[in-house]
């Protein structure tokens, strides 16, 4: 059906604007809407797989025929318009042209793909009595993972491509050396990049045949920190103690504080979270602080953190997760005896992720494997997504040149997804420039094709990836098969929103803040919340940096306000600062303020965006913060959200709402299994699903703002990596792939990715 009626009010959906779909949709859920047959209740469906359309509440296999309804344009004659003071016949258009309705664009299957054609994998044992145990216990090996796995000692290089089975390649590799080769588990240095990954690898091992419990454990495994913390504390265990180290972001971030107000930084103004980032990445590609170029007036203020940092850590013998890996390399090279030992200590050593590595960590390995040579390094260069952690795929695509000897291995089938994905993923990530050339190959075919569909913004987007779900899990699927990825944590708003209002279960990482609780959002919701309450000390707090005003003027102010019997934001307003900036600012505050609760929560964000100059502060904000979310982006976020609001009271009681949730959700999230997975591609990787959903594909988005600002500079690296974010997300699916386009991403009309161009 494409009519309905609203009370008195007919809708036919080919003469309704795109904008009202999400209105209309929200309004069904309140029971506002009915069918114009038989008046039974209706709700206006907006999924992904079949046009937009209502449906019976009651009854959803009913569908009433839509009645012959004369549309007509309606008469222009005596509709009059003010322009620039004049009252003019709308039938006379002088500034403004007839807009055209902006009407529901269909799903798009990606059609133009390589057919397919089967491949057989025969398995090599000729050479190894394991690997035909291996197969009798069902553990089947193809040819090239056989070759990997029953490699002859030397350095090997194993391209592992997206669910080429690498886990397997890896823990078979393993007990191949243990088994065949007899080489005590305690010579074989296992690392992974997660202790998840560590336990999972033992687990598999103890269904391999001739592995014992008691050999596993003597296996060296885990971390890069956790194994050489471990030779930290052993050779001084005063110095390492685990109680003198930073365990939590929050210590680490009161010694940049302490420091900050030293150096005269403000700690509601300089973004401390990403400094921390920024030292954490000079660590890991060891630099001192010495050694530091600063690009930007941030960057050498980040700097000059950084010697203070070293500094009280020294002072107070206290040591962070990156000083156990320089710790390392510093012992090593105090003492080359120590160094000798270890390298005789150890045969083997196998890394998982190798395309993850930093300069520390591949410098640790460099060193440890000088005698042996016996490194087996397994990652794919395609799934490089880590370099703000200082991660650099040249560690793997480089790897002859400090391992002339070695062997290379390209596993490239892929075991996880249909050919279809894997065929859209290969056309993805061929683009990129710098990487080993290969083309994945799929071990099935499905009759699911990867999906394009194309929302009208954020807020659309989300319905139809909810409302798709719905009908999938009404017809058996399970909701743990679902996944929702996206590229920043931002990105998430609307979906959480509309699965919190869902009775679809879901889970969501812990490192997910609320969107409301943002700091640039959370500032410029303090002023809507001073619009209703001019007493709201925690708001008038919260919008002092904004108006480039100390802290310490809030004391001042709660004397005054009783002292003049006013409310705190009329002393803001007559507050003497000395600097005429803003004073002028500070006088607007509170005219501006108070016309705000007259106001669309939209407009009355525009107006504090214009009129209170708030985007000077984010910009100068903007210079300091986050590369990857910047403020500016958050306030289009937020004015996106404000749309669908009529009222400031009701758009901060659902802020609220929404916050209360996130906390809420963290804490189940933990112990829901069955759920929808909503997380950051970064997070995704590693792991897979039958459906995803990969949403926000628009240039801006994926790839990323900074990306392009980059490759317009002249740096191409962050783009490929943007590309390469894309490939993990594509390959995280196994038998459904939408892809989502949205026409408007923050309120402006959008750009499909580039990535994305020709793909058809």
């Amino acid at each position: 059906m494409k009519t309905a009626k609203k009370g008195n009010e007919w809708i036919h959906l080919d003469k309704l604007d795109r904008s009202s779909y999400q209105r209309l949709h929200d309004d069904g859920k309140k029971g506002l809407l009915t069918c114009p047959v038989c008046s039974e209740q209706v709700r206006f469906i907006l999924g992904i797989s079949s046009a937009p359309h209502f449906q019976h509440v009651k009854s959803r296999d009913r569908i009433c025929s839509d009645p012959e309804i004369e549309l007509s344009k309606p008469s222009t004659e005596n509709i009059k318009r003010d322009i620039n003071g004049f009252h003019l016949p709308q039938s006379r258009v002088i500034t403004a042209s007839r807009q055209e309705v902006n009407h529901f664009r269909a799903t798009q299957s990606i059609s133009q793909l390589p057919p397919y054609t089967a491949r057989e994998n025969r398995i090599n044992t000729q050479n190894s009595s394991y690997i035909e145990a291996l197969q009798k216990a069902d553990v089947y090996l193809d040819e090239k993972q056989a070759k990997a796995v029953a490699h002859p000692n030397g350095a090997m290089l194993v391209i592992a491509g997206a669910g080429s089975g690498k886990t397997r390649v890896l823990t078979a590799r393993t007990a191949f050396l243990i088994a065949e080769q007899k080489i005590e588990p305690n010579r074989i240095m296992l690392v992974t990049f997660t202790a998840k990954a560590a336990n999972e690898m033992k687990a598999r091992l103890l269904d391999y045949p001739y592995m014992t419990a008691a050999q596993i454990k003597r296996l060296v495994t885990g971390t890069f920190h956790s194994i050489f913390f471990r030779i930290l504390i052993h050779h001084n265990p005063l110095k390492w103690d685990g109680r003198k180290l930073l365990n939590k972001e929050w210590m680490r971030g009161q010694i940049l504080k302490d420091a900050g107000k030293e150096l005269g930084l403000d700690d509601k103004e300089f973004a401390y979270d990403a400094a921390l980032q920024q030292i954490g990445f000079w660590k890991n590609s060891l630099m001192t602080p010495v050694q530091i170029k600063p690009e930007s007036d941030w960057e050498e203020k980040t700097a000059l953190l950084f010697k203070r940092y070293e500094e009280h850590k020294a002072a107070h013998d206290l040591f962070d997760f990156d000083d156990m890996l320089t710790g390392c390399i510093a012992l090593f090279q105090e003492q080359p005896e120590l160094l000798e030992h270890y390298q005789k200590r150890f045969d083997h050593f196998l890394i998982d992720e190798f395309q993850d590595v930093n300069k520390v960590q591949y410098e640790l390995i460099k060193l440890l494997s000088a005698r042996s040579k016996n490194v087996c390094a397994v990652g794919d260069d395609d799934q490089s997504i880590y370099s703000f952690r200082g991660s650099d795929p040249r560690y793997l695509l480089d790897f002859e040149k400090d391992f002339p000897q070695a062997d290379v291995i390209i596993l490239d089938e892929n075991y996880r997804s249909s050919h279809k994905i894997v065929a859209t993923a290969n056309k993805i990530i061929t683009q990129n420039k710098k990487r080993r050339p290969k083309q994945m190959h799929a071990q099935f075919n499905s009759e699911q094709v990867p999906i394009f569909f194309f929302p009208d913004n954020e807020e659309e987007e989300a319905t139809m990836i909810i409302t798709d779900i719905g009908e999938k899990i009404t017809l058996g699927a399970e909701p743990e098969d679902f996944a929702i990825l996206f590229r920043t944590n931002t990105a998430s708003r609307a979906v959480f929103e509309r699965l919190a209002h869902s009775s679809l279960p879901f889970k969501i990482e812990q490192d997910i803040e609320s969107f409301y609780e943002r700091f640039i959002v959370r500032s410029m919701l303090s002023f809507l919340r001073l619009a209703l309450n001019e007493e709201d000390q925690t708001a008038i707090t919260s919008i002092l940096p904004a108006l480039f005003v100390k802290q310490s003027l809030l004391r001042d102010l709660k004397a005054d306000s009783i002292l003049n019997d006013c409310t705190l934001l009329e002393s803001l307003s007559k507050t003497k600062t000395g600097f005429s900036f803003q004073e002028r600012k500070l006088k607007k505050l509170l005219p501006v303020i108070r016309s705000l609760s007259k106001l669309s929560p939209f407009s009355a964000i525009e107006k504090v965006d214009k009129e209170l100059g708030f985007q000077e502060f984010l910009k100068k904000r903007g210079n300091e913060g986050n590369r990857w979310e910047k403020g500016s982006d958050d306030i289009r976020d937020l004015k996106v959200a404000a749309t669908n609001f009529a009222s400031i009271q009701d758009f901060l009681e659902h802020a609220d709402h929404m916050t209360a949730m996130n906390k809420e959700m963290k804490l189940q999230s933990k112990q829901r299994k069955n759920a929808v997975t909503l997380s950051t591609i970064h997070r995704a990787k590693g792991l897979e699903y039958k459906t995803v959903y990969i949403i926000g594909t628009v240039d801006g988005s994926i790839p990323h703002d900074f990306a392009l600002e980059s490759f317009r500079s002249g740096s191409n690296e962050p783009l490929e990596e943007e590309r390469r974010l894309l490939y993990v997300a594509v390959t995280r699916a196994m038998e459904e792939l939408f892809i989502s386009i949205p026409e408007h991403w923050r309120g402006k009309k959008s750009r499909k990715s580039r990535f994305l161009t020709d793909i058809r």
